[in-house]
Formats: C-alpha cells, structure tokens, sequence
C-alpha cells in the first residue's frame, strides 16, 4: 500500500476537505493514509486513517508561520512517505526541502493566497501589496518544482497551470447524501428562516445581511460559526437588526444539517474582493445539496452558477435592500423556493458532487505514484 502523508499545520483534524473528502477517499482507494496535524489533540485512527499530533498549535501567528514548516519538515523527513500532500501556504518551505531529499510533493492551495493577503488585517495596509507580490513569487517558484498542485477552484488551477503543467482543480463539492434532509410540509419548515453557515466575518458581509433583517422586521436569520473577533461579535450584537437573529453557536455537521432542513433559504453574499470574486463558496454547494434557494453575491461566476443552475437569486452584496428584496421573494412564495431548490439538488446529484472530484483525485495520485 502506497504511504500517503496529508499535512496541516493550520486546519483543524476534522477538516471537511481534508479529512472528510480526500483522506477517507484516498483510504478507499488502496492509499496507507497518515494525516499530520498539530493541535495537540493527540494521535487517533479514524475511517481507516492514521492521525498524527506534533504538538500544540503556536498561539502566536508569526511563530506559527515560521515554526511550524520546521517542526513539519523535521517530522517528515524522517518518515517513508511516498507521497507528501501540504494543505498550508505557509507548509511550502518545508516542501520545498522535503522535494530536494527525493520525496514527490503535491500542494493544494485552497484559496487565490496573494489576493486574499490584499484583504488581511493583520498586515499593515501600506504593506499588502509588497507582500502579496513577494509571497506570489515565493509560492510559485516552489509549487513549479512540485510534483503537482491542486486548486480547489478551476480559477486557483489555472493559474498554476503555466507554472506546473501538473496542475488541475479538485473542486469542494458536497459529498451526496449528507444534506439529504426531508422537509416536512408544515408550517414550522416553511417558516419565514433563512440562514448562514460559515465564519462570520466583515468580509462575507454579514452586517449587509443584519441591516437587511431589519428593514424585514418579520423573517429570522439562523447563524453559526466562529466570529473573526470578539469586536466584530460585539459591533453586530448591537445593531437594531440583531433581535431577530438566531445564532446557534460553533455546531457540527449533525446540526449544520438539521438547521438547513428547517431554513427556506441560505444566504451567502460575500463582498467583493480580490480573494471573492473567483471564489466558490463550499456552503454555496451545501446549500444546492440541502435543497435550498441561494441568495448570492452578483459576481460574475457565481452569477453564472446561480442562473445556469436557476437555483437561487443574486444581489449586491453592499445593499441591504437588495438582500431584503431576494429574502421576501423566496420566503413569500414557497412553490419558488421550492422549485429553485430542487434546481440545485439536482445540480449537485448530477454534476456538483464529490464523488465526481473523488475520481480526479486519485487519477492525480496513480499518476504521481507511477
């Protein structure tokens, strides 16, 4: 059996991507799978996968960004991995090195990495783009000498292409059967809920989404997951429109799901941004694959997979009017938030799955194994 080792210093052991997706695909498929991570959870074999904890995570960034790439090389280095698969950015230099000691190396870059640094707050602004532009350098000199680099957008693929001919999108979709909730008929199901799933940041223009609950006065709005800051949780709690929010805390899959069967629509209306504009939104898909109408940003590509899949409505992010005018159109008219539904069950059943990215994973992996 083929050794493979799935390294992250960033995500947490239960990652849907890396975990859920990929490890326990790669575990089917024949693979000896280790996952490294460091969370200081410890050790534990799960669906046939072997997890490794090299400590504590660094509680501050910058040593994390800087120690964390020398305790992974130390780590693998030693081992008899036949394929190494780094999720992290900051992983790349270990990779680097790992790559000149012989061993065959993938990068998988979840996001456009240079253009989100343009939106970090913790770099200094006057600094953004110095580092994008030094870090896109850095991260494209080191996946060219790699043995292959998955994006998790076709986006993210094509622009490593010209760099690593080896190169080819896995995208995040839905695993089937996992949101296959039955919404009951009745009047508590097709209640005026809509919701959000996801990090809770600025960013993903959440307050654009409380001001439009509030211009409603009649709807709620289910949340969950992590704020991005104990400020920005604070700035939303007192803002008029928060009365009729309900957020349920960080919940598990379990209740992800239950809260999507109960909702009539999901809402995911990211601002723009360079690190947005070409994004794809896993809980987009989640939501298609519970059966729920979108309300989506109007950016070009996202545009394109609302109405091609004529499954949900797209807005301006930036206007609270707009969202509240999508909210009433799909909560006002049942049998068209059913149908939109349906529209983009369909799409994922058919096309927008993981299954169907399963396979191009391990045709990537035969090709690298030899």
């Amino acid at each position: 059996m083929p050794k493979v080792y799935v390294v992250t210093s960033v995500h947490k052991r239960y990652d849907v991507r890396i975990f859920y997706k990929q490890c326990r695909t790669l575990s089917k498929a024949g693979y000896e799978v280790n996952l490294i991570v460091q969370d200081g959870e410890g050790p534990e074999i799960l669906d046939g996968v072997n997890i490794y904890d090299i400590g504590h995570p660094f509680g501050n960034r910058l040593y994390r960004i800087i120690l964390s790439p020398l305790k992974m090389y130390n780590f693998l280095k030693k081992s008899s991995a036949d394929i190494i698969h780094l999720h992290d950015p900051e992983l790349l230099p270990a990779g680097f090195f790992l790559k000149r000691k012989n061993f065959r190396v993938i990068y998988d870059s979840h996001e456009d990495f240079p253009r989100q640094i343009l939106s970090k707050h913790w770099i200094y602004p006057a600094l953004r783009k110095f580092v994008s532009f030094l870090f896109e350098k850095i991260e494209n000199r080191i996946a060219k000498k790699l043995d292959a680099v998955i994006g998790a957008t076709p986006f993210i693929a094509a622009r490593f292409k010209p760099i690593n001919q080896i190169s080819i999108d896995i995208n995040n979709y839905p695993l089937l059967g996992e949101f296959d909730c039955v919404l009951k008929n009745t009047e508590e199901s097709f209640s005026r809920t809509f919701c959000y799933i996801g990090a809770i940041t600025r960013e993903r223009g959440i307050s654009q989404v409380v001001e439009a609950v509030n211009l409603l006065q009649n709807v709620t709005l289910v949340m969950c997951g992590p704020f991005e800051s104990e400020s920005y949780s604070k700035e939303l709690q007192v803002m008029p429109g928060w009365r009729f929010v309900d957020y349920r805390g960080i919940v598990d899959r379990d209740e992800v799901s239950q809260i999507m069967a109960s909702s009539q629509a999901g809402v995911v209306t990211f601002l723009p941004g360079p690190n947005h504009n070409e994004s794809q939104p896993n809980k987009m898909f989640e939501y298609m694959a519970a059966g729920l109408p979108l309300i989506a940003s109007h950016f070009p590509l996202w545009k394109q997979i609302v109405e091609k899949n004529q499954c949900g409505i797209c807005v301006n992010p930036g206007s609270p009017e707009e969202i509240a005018r999508a909210i009433t159109s799909l909560l006002d008219d049942q049998k068209l938030a059913e149908t939109m539904g349906k529209a983009g069950k369909n799409a994922v059943t058919h096309n927008l799955n993981w299954e169907n990215e399963a396979v191009k994973l391990v045709n990537i992996y035969s090709q690298i194994a030899g």
